[in-house]
């Protein structure tokens, strides 16, 4: 126990280096991924003829192992492979494939006597959207971000057996030095920051829909 405790001790910048990176690798995909799920799935929903295969085929995406991804992107991208930016578009290519099925079924969970309502208000198209439609859809798309976060999370550490530095760093390490403790680091780490990811999703959900705490 000494001997692991000086271990973490040693290390423990390189394993904050690597967390935050793991982190960025990760988070930023995330929202990016969010930023394209939200108009895709909007469309899909004003046009029924086309959900079928904007869902399926965004869905087909995460079909793709991510280990021959990683290695694809370069050569689509004509990037250096062991450029972050390779990292970046897979997961966010994983996170979208992830986040339009989920945008559908949160606009979809918005009651029709609330779109009714608001739209004898006077709110048409975007404008409902914004003001009625994602607010009250939040709590559905929040549960699709925890997964889609968590699964990020997972996906980034494979990278790490083509020479990615981050938390999956120390799983393919270990397992070559037969070290067991570098292997628990990573998967301690790599659970610790799936679950500050999903706490900072709770967050954002509660701190967006305060009508849902006064209902309680």
């Amino acid at each position: 126990m000494a001997v692991g405790m000086q271990w973490i001790g040693d290390h423990l910048p390189e394993i904050l280096r690597y967390a935050a990176s793991h982190a960025a690798l990760a988070g930023l995909p995330l929202l990016v991924g969010l930023a394209i799920a939200l108009p895709v799935g909007w469309l899909a929903r004003r046009q029924p003829r086309l959900a079928g295969l904007i869902v399926g085929g965004s869905g087909l995406l995460y079909t793709i192992p991510s280990l021959a991804l990683f290695i694809l992107i370069p050569l689509l991208l004509g990037t250096r492979i062991l450029d972050p930016l390779n990292v970046y578009v897979a997961m966010t290519i994983y996170t979208l494939a992830l986040l339009v099925r989920t945008v559908v079924d949160a606009l979809g969970s918005v009651p029709e006597a609330t779109r009714a309502a608001a739209t004898a208000m006077g709110y048409r198209g975007l404008g409902r959207l914004v003001a009625v439609d994602l607010p009250l859809a939040v709590p559905v798309l929040a549960s699709g971000l925890r997964v889609a976060a968590v699964s990020n999370v997972s996906i980034v550490s494979v990278s790490a057996l083509i020479g990615y530095p981050q938390l999956g760093s120390y799983l393919t390490d270990g397992y070559q030095r037969d070290y067991p403790l570098e292997i628990g680091v990573g998967i301690v780490g790599c659970l610790l920051l799936a679950l500050l990811f999903d706490l900072a999703i709770r967050g954002g959900e509660r701190a967006l829909t305060p009508w849902l705490r006064v209902g309680r």
